[in-house]
């Protein structure tokens, strides 16, 4: 098998602007070199990796499934690129961080700073999304390490437990039910506010209102911001991390509903790529979240909202 980097590469540009021309503008080539890249890379891999929808292009089934191969490769190479710049002590030292949206607001600034105080020699660059982004670049290897809840069970991502993330229910601060501890059941009828598509919020939410057989009217938010102030003006309740409404909640500007039953255990994650060994600041960085200023960080980041 004789598959190249170029192939890969325009594989995975067609894949993610789904348009030989969208790949050749991104990678700077000719249209055809694309679709010869892509179409000999098919020959070698022994089917077809893509398929012709009216005008565009998609990746078929045997396309989807090659694609994160692919993506691993490109990401290895490149990471094995910066190892080898590093150890001639040409590159930079870097820590690059993706967090999900919450932990990037409220949690990992903290981190940063203390991380930054102990080696201030490794510059940090940090870059926030929802779960799906994270997961995708930590895959991909575009980032060190994310800051996320629990990685997936493809074994493709560890996680190492950093500390729990406490849910509440929260809800305006006259609600009848505000304080209370009631059964799930009283909430039917509510409208439940809901984080974007592609949010571990939003997913906890659907299966918690799936698990409690309740079918509400939602609203959907695109942000924590807006889902706190939608609550205070009275438009339904939410599912939310303790961490984000700490400061609502500290000065009753919003109010928890307390439920019989269990809210969803949730835990914050440090995430890496289980392929490939870390590089030297993602080392550090493993080592310091289990350390005592991590856990000062943490309590800073919390008594701070």
């Amino acid at each position: 098998m004789s598959i190249t980097i170029t192939q890969l590469r325009s594989f995975l540009a067609v894949a993610r602007t789904g348009s030989v021309s969208g790949a050749a503008d991104e990678l700077v080539v000719t249209q055809p070199s694309v679709s010869a890249a892509v179409t000999a890379l098919s020959r070698e891999v022994g089917v077809s990796l893509t398929e012709r929808v009216g005008r565009n292009i998609r990746l078929s089934a045997a396309g989807s499934a090659f694609e994160p191969y692919a993506a691993d490769v490109i990401g290895l190479l490149e990471q094995g690129r910066r190892e080898a710049r590093e150890a001639a002590e040409v590159a930079d030292r870097e820590l690059r961080i993706a967090a999900v949206t919450t932990a990037g607001e409220y949690l990992v600034p903290a981190l940063m700073r203390a991380f930054g105080d102990l080696h201030p020699d490794i510059a940090l660059t940090a870059e926030v999304g929802n779960r799906g982004r994270v997961l995708g670049l930590v895959r991909d290897h575009e980032v060190d390490v994310g800051i996320g809840g629990r990685p997936p069970e493809d074994g493709r991502i560890v996680g190492t437990r950093l500390i729990d993330n406490e849910i509440v229910l929260i809800a305006t601060r006259d609600d009848p039910l505000a304080g209370a501890t009631v059964d799930t059941a009283q909430l039917r009828g509510r409208t439940w506010l809901l984080r974007e598509q592609g949010s571990g919020t939003r997913t906890m939410c659907e299966r918690f209102l799936e698990e409690h057989d309740l079918a509400p009217k939602v609203l959907t938010l695109g942000s924590n911001g807006a889902i706190k102030h939608a609550v205070r003006a009275g438009l339904g309740v939410a599912l939310q991390s303790r961490l984000a409404v700490e400061l609502e909640l500290r000065t009753s500007l919003v109010a928890t509903i307390s439920l019989r039953d269990a809210l969803p255990a949730r835990h914050w994650y440090v995430l890496r790529s289980a392929v490939g060994a870390p590089r030297e600041p993602a080392r550090k960085f493993m080592t310091f979240i289990e350390s005592e200023e991590a856990l000062a960080a943490v309590e800073r980041a919390r008594l701070n909202q």
